[in-house]
């Protein structure tokens, strides 16, 4: 309210009794630190990229959050060959019972492995023994240099950033000296959709990958998309003065509408410059020679690949052809989220979270009973066999017994005919 309605107020309504008590907290809008409440529309749906709060009424601004308020354990994980010297950097919190899930997260271009972490929090909350591994790319916290020149290694395809996913995988196994990978669930947002579809498509990992989750990412909007891309980068600030300017305009620009998660995600896609401003980590205008590739084919590996398939959308006109005929099919789950915006899993991490959760628990494959196969079938009946001739001999002539015949491959065991097993559905469709 501004101080002329103040006044009015203060000199016209002062007989009035006093108006009772607003019970909704306040908003960020106010200044006030705002709790991420992805049920609402507290967090998708106000006018945050309007509404700028005039400094008599903002509060201090919360500070950024660190991550180990989300994960267990920050690595750092080293690997050379001949043609390149690597040092990744992920975010895991590991299983914490036997073959428990491991959730392996890759962010978008020009985001970073903490996008996930209210997403891994409120996972965590859901399947409480579950695993979060966040990966970083490279150029985005993750460092791949030449060997010799020892200078940055751009290279941004997707067949090296699905490398780049698998190696990081497999030396998180080598640092927990895990013998074998638990169960894997790959959950992908944008680019980073398009990399672990790849991932499960080169098959490299083997049958630990139960399924794989893309978050709003489709071929045919995302090439639509390209063309506006380079004006799209072109309109950001180039630096800001301070952490938290960067996290205000990301949040009143509307990239983000969550300010929970804006504060544990941005501050790690910038960094200080001497002058003391902080500018972005990765230049993105590098990667554009690489942008058509990324997801020239998606569509088409997204329904072949093996696996349970999950696509969750921020809208439907974000299906092209071809995933609107695979849905008809039934070749995957799919769920929309109208109110979020780009980045799903930030702005509405717990909805996303219960999706992927469930998801998971649908294919989850030590839930099944399977039948025993044919040779052990087999080998039980031979020992019945064995053991009912070795007591016929053994029974007296006048016995019944004795003169019963015996039909050789019948065994008239009790329980031992048929085998029940529970009406269990799986989604896997690759």
């Amino acid at each position: 309210m501004s101080g002329l309605a103040k006044g009015f107020a203060k000199t016209t309504l002062s007989a009035l009794p006093p108006p009772p008590p607003d019970p909704s907290p306040r908003s960020s809008e106010e200044g006030v630190e705002a709790v991420y409440d992805d049920s609402s529309s507290s967090s998708s749906l106000s006018s945050t990229g309007t509404v700028v709060p005039t400094s008599s009424l903002k509060a201090a601004p919360a500070p950024p959050v660190g991550w180990s308020d989300f994960f267990e354990q920050e690595l750092y994980l080293d690997y050379q060959t001949d043609s390149l010297r690597a040092q990744y950097h992920v975010y895991l919190t590991a299983p914490s019972a036997p073959n428990a899930p491991l959730f392996v997260c890759h962010h978008g271009a020009g985001s970073s492995a903490l996008s996930f972490a209210p997403f891994a929090l409120e996972l965590r909350k859901l399947l409480p023994t579950a695993g979060v591994l966040s990966l970083e790319a490279r150029d985005h916290g993750s460092v791949v240099a030449s060997p010799s020149s020892n200078n940055a290694i751009l290279d941004f395809s997707l067949p090296v950033l699905t490398l780049d996913a698998l190696a990081m995988i497999r030396l998180t196994q080598a640092k927990l000296a895990w013998p074998s990978l638990p169960p894997l669930v790959l959950v992908g947002h944008s680019l980073g959709g398009a990399v672990l579809t790849s991932v499960a498509a080169t098959f490299q990992l083997g049958p630990s990958v139960l399924g794989y989750a893309v978050l709003d990412v489709v071929e045919g909007s995302a090439m639509d998309a390209l063309s506006s891309m380079s004006a799209l980068l072109r309109s950001r600030p180039s630096t800001f003065p301070t952490l938290q300017a960067a996290i205000d305009w990301h949040l009143r620009s509307r990239t983000l509408r969550n300010p929970a998660s804006a504060r544990a995600s941005v501050p790690s896609l910038l960094v200080e410059l001497p002058s003391g401003e902080w500018t972005w980590r990765t230049d993105l205008a590098a990667t554009q020679p690489f942008w058509a590739g990324w997801f020239e084919g998606l569509s088409r590996k997204f329904l072949e690949a093996r696996g349970a398939k999950l696509l969750l959308l921020a809208g439907t006109d974000r299906l092209d052809k071809e995933l609107m005929i695979g849905q008809m099919q039934g070749k995957f789950q799919m769920h929309v989220f109208p109110a979020a915006g780009h980045f799903i899993h930030e702005d509405l991490p717990a909805k996303t979270a219960a999706a992927v959760a469930e998801f998971f628990k649908r294919n989850d494959r030590s839930t099944l009973v399977l039948p025993p196969k044919v040779s052990e079938l087999l080998a039980q009946a031979s020992a019945r066999r064995d053991t009912s001739t070795a007591f016929r001999g053994q029974a007296e002539p006048n016995h019944p017994e004795a003169h019963d015949s015996y039909e050789p491959g019948f065994v008239d065991t009790p329980g031992a005919a048929t085998t029940v097993l529970p009406q269990t559905r799986l989604s896997m469709s690759g």
